[in-house]
C-alpha cells in the first residue's frame, strides 16, 4: 500500500493572504451594518434594514469561514490523522443555513410591510446603499482569484458579490419612491433581495452538504480517473476506487489495483500518484496492490 501527499510551501503564504482578506472583509462588512442599520431606522427602510441584516449574517460567515481556513491549517495529530481540514466544509455548509434562514426572516418582514407601509425617505436610503456597493465590490475582489478552488472562498465571494447586487438593487428602489412615492417599492424590493439570496445560495448548501457526506467533489470526474487507472501498464482490474473531500480544497482517493504480473516499484506509485494530482486534482492518494489472487471484495464481505 502506498500514500502520497502533495504540498507546497506556497500554500502557507496563500492561508495567510486569505485570513487578511477574511479580516479586511469583516471589517468592511462591520462598517456597512452600522451604516445600514443606522440609516435604515432613521429613513424607515426596510429594504435598508434587511440588507444589514444580511451583511450581518455575511459578518458572522466571514468569520466561520476564517476559523475554519485557521483550523485546516493545523497540523495532524496522532487522534486527528487528517487535522481539523473538515471544518472549512462544516464552516460552508453552517454559511449556507444561516443564510437561508436569514432570507426567510428577511422576507418576513417585507411582508408584514407590505400590509402597513410606512413612509420612506427614498434619497437617504439610494445614498447608503451606494456606499454598501462600493464597499462589499471592493470585498468581492479579495476573495476573485481564490474562488475557484474552494467552495469557502466562492461562498465568501457569493456573500459579497450578492450584497453589491444587493445594495444596487436598493439604490433603485430608493431612486423610485423619490421619482413615484410608492410605499410597496421598499418592501417589494426586499422580497427581490429575499429571492435573489435563496438562489445565489443554494448551490453553495447543495455542494457543501455533498463534500459534508462525502460524495465526490463537483469538480472531479471519477470516470475519467478510473479510466486512467485502468490504462496503467500491468494494471487488470480496478476496485474499492473511493473519492471524496477531506476539505474545500483537499481531495482523498484510495483504489485497490489489481496488477498480477508487473513488478510494483515506488517509481510506479509515485508516478501515478503524480498523475492523479496534476491532472485530476486529488491531493492525497492512497493505492493498494493486489495480484488478483485472491478478491479482497469478497473477503470484506465475509468480514463481521
Amino acid at each position: 500500500m502506498s500514500g502520497h501527499h502533495h504540498h507546497s510551501h506556497s500554500h502557507d503564504h496563500a492561508a495567510t493572504a486569505l485570513n487578511r482578506n477574511f479580516k479586511i472583509a469583516v471589517g468592511l462588512n462591520v462598517l456597512i451594518v452600522v451604516i445600514q442599520a443606522t440609516y435604515g431606522f432613521v429613513s424607515h427602510s426596510i429594504a435598508l434594514i434587511a440588507d444589514a441584516g444580511h451583511n450581518l449574517t455575511d459578518v458572522l460567515s466571514l468569520l466561520f469561514a476564517m476559523g475554519a481556513n485557521f483550523l485546516a491549517a493545523r497540523p495532524p495529530t496522532k487522534t486527528r490523522t487528517y487535522g481539523f481540514r473538515r471544518t472549512t466544509i462544516l464552516a460552508a455548509l453552517f454559511n449556507a443555513v444561516i443564510l437561508l434562514i436569514t432570507t426567510g426572516a428577511i422576507l418576513y418582514g417585507a411582508i408584514e410591510r407590505w400590509a402597513h407601509p410606512v413612509a420612506v425617505d427614498g434619497a437617504t436610503v439610494s445614498i447608503v446603499a451606494t456606499i454598501g456597493i462600493v464597499l462589499n465590490a471592493f470585498a468581492a475582489m479579495l476573495f476573485l482569484d481564490g474562488r475557484k478552488g474552494d467552495i469557502n472562498v466562492r461562498g465568501a465571494f457569493l456573500h459579497m458579490a450578492g450584497d453589491a447586487a444587493v445594495s444596487a438593487g436598493v439604490v433603485v428602489a430608493g431612486l423610485l419612491i423619490v421619482g413615484t412615492g410608492l410605499l410597496w417599492i421598499d418592501p417589494a424590493m426586499s422580497i427581490v433581495i429575499s429571492i435573489v439570496i435563496a438562489i445565489s445560495t443554494w448551490k453553495l448548501l447543495r455542494e457543501s452538504f455533498n463534500l459534508a457526506s462525502d460524495a465526490v467533489p463537483e469538480q472531479i470526474d471519477p470516470a475519467a480517473i478510473e479510466s486512467y487507472l485502468r490504462s496503467v501498464d500491468g494494471v487488470l482490474e480496478v476496485h474499492d476506487l473511493h473519492i471524496w473531500g477531506m476539505s474545500t480544497t483537499h481531495v482523498v482517493l484510495t483504489a485497490h489495483l489489481v496488477i498480477p504480473d508487473r513488478a510494483i516499484e515506488d517509481a510506479l506509485l509515485f508516478e501515478i500518484s503524480r498523475e492523479l494530482h496534476d491532472h485530476h486534482g486529488i491531493e492525497h492518494t492512497t493505492i493498494q496492490v493486489e495480484r488478483g489472487a485472491i478478491s479482497c471484495e469478497l473477503a470484506d464481505s465475509h468480514v463481521i
